[in-house]
């Protein structure tokens, strides 16, 4: 899942202020989630293409304030893999702690596009390589590859167009980006980015595995959306020259209230964002 962002520059800190060494090809974002108005969750995304022929993600989440201590959950996802058009991954890692209990898989890749393997490690697992159903994992990437192949579609032509399939370790999806339209956003008191953006949503579609008649988790979140005329949404905008766009705002209409993510920072190139203190 993806991030967020807003801007304006009454909202921002001089650049120099917040200037870091950061090396060209590397973006690293922060933002806050907020649920029916509560401040819910930190994520930050780090997003490295400096090297030549290599790419790494990663996204870091955890649950903040009041919902930390009644929910203490926190999770790092990790991909590197290898440049091109599109980008494919070498190794997934999905590395989640809900109270003490830690669960980390993981999903290799080889450099054809073919599935390597799958593990888990947990108070169950040992880590040792799982056996998959071939027809679960073959011709499947990660959700921070799919996102990245997204992003690079959007800084170079606007088009948000797209469709991957994926594995979690127990189903096969498809995950669907559809453009609605190019907008200009503005910044807020919760938000960075102001400028040009295109919207787009974010579609998860079964495709295989055991999947719930009745759907639960983020198929219910999705569902609850679409059931309000509003499926979720992810702004992307273009903030360095040659370099991916990034999410600049995520919004999800749930049966509960309505879902935010803002950026509350951004370092790339010679950008940099923060809302003032």
């Amino acid at each position: 899942m993806n991030a967020i962002i807003f801007t304006m520059l009454l909202f921002i800190l001089p650049a120099s202020a917040q200037a870091q060494n950061l090396k060209k090809g590397q973006q690293e974002l922060q933002f806050d989630v907020y649920a029916g108005g509560i401040h819910a969750l930190q994520a930050n995304l780090d997003i490295d293409k400096s090297a030549s022929s290599k790419y790494n993600l990663e996204l870091g989440a955890k649950t903040y304030g009041l919902l930390g201590k009644l929910a203490p959950w926190h999770g790092t996802f990790e991909t590197s893999g290898w440049q091109g058009a599109p980008h494919k991954p070498q190794q997934h890692r999905s590395i989640t702690t809900w109270r003490n209990e830690e669960e980390i898989k993981t999903y290799k890749y080889n450099k054809d596009g073919t599935f390597a393997g799958y593990s888990i490690k947990d108070d169950k697992n040992d880590g040792s390589p799982k056996e998959v159903e071939k027809e679960l994992v073959e011709g499947t990437s990660d959700v921070l590859t799919a996102t990245l192949n997204t992003m690079e579609a959007v800084a170079k032509n606007n088009k948000c167009e797209g469709e991957t399939e994926i594995f979690d370790g127990k189903r096969r999806y498809k995950l669907i980006f559809r453009q609605k339209r190019e907008v200009t956003l503005e910044a807020s008191r919760w938000n960075v980015y102001a400028g040009p953006a295109v919207e787009c949503t974010a579609e998860v579609e079964p495709a295989g595995g055991k999947w719930h008649e009745k759907p639960r988790g983020w198929m219910s979140i999705q569902e609850q959306g679409r059931d309000r005329g509003t499926m979720p949404t992810v702004w992307f905008a273009k903030m360095v020259e040659d370099q991916p766009a990034v999410p600049v705002k995520v919004r999800v209409k749930t049966s509960y209230g309505t879902l935010f993510m803002h950026l509350t920072q951004y370092q790339g190139g010679d950008k940099s964002l923060a809302l003032a203190e």
